[in-house]
């Protein structure tokens, strides 16, 4: 597990997959075409797409192992590394996986709101649990990707080809919505775990030496990636997380200010500001009033 496999070209990976490589910068490679072998960490310049079909030993990312079951789509982005855990058992893999190289999209609709495809970022435990239907679904957008790869290359094959990826990853937006729908019960256990957070960060130091809470930092604390953690928030209260975070901070602070003893400046930077004129700028666009308006107001 040791041996970190590089796979900068589509071609380099279908040749480690023994599939033809019909076009330089995408493929739809059938995993099932491989030779049985060992689990290894892999390195992947372009965006990658898997749809297992068979249970086959834990699902390594950065540093965290999971349990991957059969049936389920995950992402990863170009740059992005991943493997498969066997413990040394060999195993013959199954199942697809849709490729594309950056340069696909350049230059394209698809590549200008390439950023919009959110689950590029998740992590792997955040993956995307198919129901029969939707995985059939996932096979007719692959089926039509590898037509068109099939089809001699004319005009109109980068547009086709493009043009499905396109169909597919909405498709999986779709897909992810239902998802977070049908967890909701532990979207709310998530939001419970958020605000817990939150409210035990004010009631420390932290934001002294620490500065004021990141999404990116509240996701690692509940072990989310920050994509995710941030749908979830979103589908779950109709805001942002940072509009969340952002909340709970004024609320704190109305809290603070009923303090006399202490000068706005004070209360700012209890709260993680490392300057005060940004959270008189925060507060008056959540509150309207100022800080010092708001406490004459109250008092």
């Amino acid at each position: 597990m040791d041996t970190l496999r590089r796979f900068e070209t589509i071609s380099q990976y279908n040749e480690f997959n023994n599939n033809e490589t019909l076009h330089p910068q995408v493929s739809v490679v059938d995993l099932s075409k491989a030779a049985p072998r060992q689990g290894s960490r892999m390195y992947f310049g372009f965006y990658t797409i898997f749809l297992k079909d068979v249970k086959c030993g834990d699902l390594v990312y950065g540093r965290g192992t999971y349990d991957y079951q059969e049936g389920t789509l995950v992402f990863l982005g170009p740059g992005q590394v991943a493997g498969m855990n066997s413990n040394g058992e060999y195993y013959q893999p199954k199942g697809y996986a849709l490729v594309f190289h950056p340069d696909l999209i350049h230059g394209t609709a698809l590549g200008k709101h390439i950023q919009d495809y959110p689950f590029f970022g998740y992590q792997s435990n955040e993956s995307l649990h198919l129901s029969e239907r939707e995985r059939k679904i996932v096979l007719d957008c692959f089926s039509k990707i590898q037509y068109e790869l099939d089809h001699a290359i004319d005009k109109h094959s980068k547009r086709l080809i493009v043009t499905n990826i396109e169909l597919f990853l909405n498709y999986c937006i779709r897909f992810y919505d239902r998802q977070f729908l049908t967890r909701e019960t532990v979207h709310k256990s998530l939001l419970e775990q958020f605000e817990t957070l939150l409210n035990s960060y004010f009631t420390t130091d932290q934001p002294q030496t620490e500065g004021l809470p990141t999404v990116a930092w509240c996701a690692g604390q509940l072990n989310l990636s920050a994509n995710y953690f941030g749908e979830m928030i979103k589908k779950e209260t109709g805001k942002t997380a940072q509009d969340y975070i952002q909340a709970k901070v004024i609320d704190v602070a109305k809290e603070r200010i009923f303090d006399g003893s202490k000068s706005v400046s004070q209360v700012a930077y209890e709260l993680g500001f490392r300057y005060p004129q940004h959270f008189t700028r925060l507060f008056r666009q959540k509150v309207g009033q100022s800080p010092n308006e708001y406490r004459s107001m109250m008092n």
